[in-house]
């Protein structure tokens, strides 16, 4: 068995709908951080390095250079012919309306890819960026806003230093939906003062606004954050696998089937990782996700079917 045959990922998800393996190629268009620059915000989130999801961020080249170096290694590990465009970085519309379409039109001009994935911040999405990705996905292309929620907890983005709310990420959420685009949300488990049941109402409040799709991910301590001293004074206690993988399982269990799973788990760099140390074996975790979901559903089904009783769908 495989994962995907008891999660709706990304990857099936597609396949179905493209009729052939479509992969993500991760940039970095050299964009920084509201949070980061003083606009709102110095320091940045007390968890974030972002070489730990990013290892390019201190190398940018052009955005088509990116590309072909990715796809080349993506085609001799995967085969797969056909990119999204993943900007991934950072906050990737967080800069002058021009500069945002030139950067995605470049990656756009590439005859390969076939979408964007846009990663970015709640607060950091005007109607004018909304209106933009909705003119790429008429024209035909495959657009996801990937929007970094973390926690439906307003206290515990205080804690962390995100810069913004619950109410943003509502208002953003609504305001693309009501475009007809694609959202994809990040949740993290593990935050500083959460517990599993944080965990779970997060993710049970983003549902019930409606999403298309989800990333989870374990909270990493990495070198070079405010997090990673926290862990050196004893004030943070990092997850155990055996804590996360029953706590992701659970949360994919309770997911509609219609939901599209991008990530399950993501690992950081070994150079840069302080702990939990299992955040670098990203296919132990994969591996112990799917024994998890095989257990509580006892036989080849999706556990994404078997919570909600129904199918799976495209969009």
């Amino acid at each position: 068995m495989a994962l995907s045959d008891y999660v709706n990922t990304l990857g099936q998800d597609l396949l179905r709908r493209h009729g052939e393996r479509v992969h993500k190629l991760s940039l970095h268009a050299g964009f920084t951080c509201p949070n980061r620059d003083g606009s709102k915000g110095v320091g940045g989130c007390s968890f974030c390095n972002n070489a730990s999801f990013a290892p390019m961020a201190r190398e940018r080249a052009a955005v088509r250079e990116q590309i072909a170096s990715g796809r080349r290694v993506i085609r001799r590990r995967t085969g797969a012919r056909r990119y999204i465009a993943y900007f991934q970085a950072y906050t990737n519309t967080y800069g002058e309306l021009e500069r945002l379409k030139a950067l995605y039109d470049e990656a756009l001009a590439e005859p390969d890819v076939i979408g964007l994935a846009i990663g970015t911040r709640p607060d950091c999405v005007p109607d004018a960026v909304l209106d933009l990705l909705t003119d790429y996905r008429d024209q035909g292309y495959e657009i996801w806003l990937e929007l970094g929620l973390q926690s439906a907890f307003d206290a515990t983005l205080e804690r962390v230093n995100r810069g913004h709310g619950w109410a943003e990420y509502a208002a953003t959420l609504r305001a693309a939906r009501g475009r007809g685009l694609a959202v994809c949300t990040h949740l993290i488990i593990g935050l500083p003062g959460e517990e599993r049941w944080h965990a779970r109402q997060s993710l049970l409040r983003v549902l019930a606004l409606g999403v298309d799709g989800l990333k989870l991910h374990p909270l990493h301590v990495v070198k070079g954050t405010r997090l990673a001293n926290e862990w050196r004074r004893g004030e943070y206690r990092p997850l155990t696998l055996e804590e996360y993988v029953d706590t992701a399982a659970e949360l994919i269990a309770v997911t509609p089937p219609e939901v599209v799973w991008h990530r399950v788990t993501a690992t950081a760099a070994e150079r840069i990782l302080l702990a939990p140390a299992w955040c670098a074996r990203k296919w132990r975790v994969l591996n112990a996700i799917e024994a998890a979901l095989a257990a509580r559903v006892g036989g080849p089904a999706t556990t994404q079917e078997v919570g909600h009783g129904t199918g799976l769908s495209g969009r």
